[in-house]
């Protein structure tokens, strides 16, 4: 251990310089970092002072651009303002103006109303008086005015018409010509014949003078009373019938071959030979009725219903006979409503029973399921057959099973390739509608349509129709045949008024 006093004596001199100095040292590096901040701080201060100024320079130009943006906003709204007044005011006094226009527009139609019923009283006033003055009426007049002149000028006008149905045959036969070479051309004519004529055979070639008659007054009748067109062309030993109505054909043909059997061929015997027929016709109808209903099992129909289902023998649908086809479909149906175990009674009647509205469709107003359904009802079908056949169609709602399968054996009869012809149906009821359209006309006895429809022939009744009246109805068939009906080329239409005087010698 040191006991030297002079070396304790250096080390406390020692410390004590040592302390001093690191004293020292502390108190300059103090004052040193207090300067540095003391700058800082008054750097930043400067700075802030700087931020400051400068934004409130930005505030105070942003509070000038808006009192600027402000002050224009008002000029501008003040400026519509005042638009909008003067506008107002404008409007104010237009509406102002068209009141006025309108009182006045009033007053003016009052005027007028009131000028009007003063003219009508004038003027019924002098009709009155005229009225009194002459002792008829207006009407009256007007009726006698013309028939004055009707009266007058009767023959004249006549004559006129005549003359220019003369003049017009020229071009009636040209344009005539070009239709039927074109007929020709686009169509097949010898499938219209098969099913539009009948032929009779004769004996020989004298019968064919009989036929015809003393200035073919027999030939006349025979057409007249049968609804046909009878062709005595140059083939040999044979008369050509034609008709679109299969029904008239056959009538046309029994009768003919009845005149040329008896040999009496005139107009009265025609009557009574046609007269007969008809009636053997509506015979033989009735049992053809019958065969059809008992091929396919069905005994219990009425005699009125079988008696209108023959007529369907004679009548088509786009080429097929309508008995045939309701046959097939008969059968057809029965054999579908037993493998689906239905009313096999019911499906069949409905089928068969199905199209016989057509065999009177063409003479009273109505699709042939609508006036079947009426038939039906008329003569005691049951309902359940009634609603089997009248939705083949699909007028009425399927309310049957049975109503399908009838529907669907029509639609496997009809497509049955070469059943039908689409083009023969509406040939047939284009013919139809001329004949309904001609018979439409008050005075019209009978309408028979010939030449393939391009000509119709209208007998009228002599004491409705005078010689003038023949001319005006032609001319007013003409026009509504135009206006109603669709067909090619153009339409004869021969108006014949006969008068004939019947006395008995006793």
């Amino acid at each position: 251990m040191i006991t030297n006093p002079l070396f304790w004596g250096l080390a406390v001199l020692a410390l004590a310089i040592g302390y001093g100095a690191r004293l020292l040292i502390a108190q300059r590096s103090r004052k040193s970092s207090e300067q540095t901040i003391k700058e800082e701080l008054e750097k930043a201060r400067a700075e802030a002072k700087e931020i400051v100024v400068s934004a409130k320079d930005k505030a105070a130009s942003i509070l000038v651009d808006l009192q600027k943006e402000e002050r224009e906003r008002k000029r501008e709204l003040r400026f519509l303002e005042e638009r909008l007044l003067k506008k107002e005011d404008a409007l104010d006094v237009e509406k102002s103006k068209l009141s006025e226009e309108s009182t006045k527009l009033k007053s003016e139609a009052e005027r007028i109303k009131e000028s009007e019923k003063e003219i009508q009283n004038l003027k019924e006033k002098a009709l009155s008086e005229l009225e009194k003055i002459s002792g008829v009426t207006e009407e009256e007049a007007r009726k006698k005015i013309f028939k004055q002149f009707e009266d007058a000028n009767r023959e004249e006008l006549a004559k006129l018409l005549a003359r220019l149905e003369r003049e017009k045959e020229g071009e009636i036969e040209r344009k005539a010509s070009e239709i039927i070479t074109t007929a020709i051309q686009r169509y097949a004519r010898e499938k219209i014949a098969d099913v539009t004529t009948s032929v009779v055979q004769l004996s020989n070639e004298d019968i064919k003078g009989k036929i015809i008659g003393r200035e073919g007054r027999n030939v006349r009748a025979f057409e007249r009373a049968t609804g046909v067109e009878v062709i005595v062309d140059e083939t040999p030993e044979s008369i050509l019938i034609s008709s679109f109505d299969p029904l008239r054909r056959e009538l046309a043909k029994l009768s003919l071959e009845k005149l040329i059997k008896d040999g009496r061929i005139q107009p009265a015997k025609i009557e009574e030979i046609v007269e007969q027929t008809r009636n053997e016709l509506e015979a033989h109808m009735r049992k053809v009725g019958e065969d059809a209903a008992y091929e396919v099992g069905i005994l219990d129909l009425p005699k009125e219903i079988t008696q209108i289902l023959g007529r369907l023998n004679y009548r088509t649908s786009y080429g097929q006979n309508v008995l045939q086809h309701s046959i097939e479909m008969t059968h057809i149906a029965g054999m579908i409503a037993s493998e689906l175990h239905l009313n096999v009674l019911v499906t069949k009647k409905g089928a068969l029973l199905h199209d016989i509205g057509k065999a009177i469709d063409h003479e009273v107003e109505g699709t042939h399921v609508e006036l079947g359904r009426k038939l039906l009802k008329k003569y005691g079908i049951d309902d359940q057959v009634i609603k089997a056949m009248e939705s083949h169609h699909d007028e009425y709602p399927y309310s049957i099973p049975e109503a399908y399968v009838v529907a669907a054996a029509d639609a496997i009869s009809a497509a049955r390739p070469g059943a039908r012809r689409d083009t023969l149906e509406k040939y047939i009821k284009r013919l139809e509608d001329i004949e309904n359209v001609t018979k439409s006309f008050e005075g019209v006895k009978q309408a028979y349509a010939v030449s393939a429809g391009r000509e119709v022939r209208v007998f009228v009744v002599p004491e409705k129709i005078d010689d003038f009246g023949a001319f005006e109805i032609a001319k007013q068939i003409a026009g509504k045949i135009q206006s109603d009906v669709q067909y090619p080329g153009e339409i004869k239409v021969v108006v014949i008024r006969e008068v004939k005087a019947v006395e008995y010698a006793k």
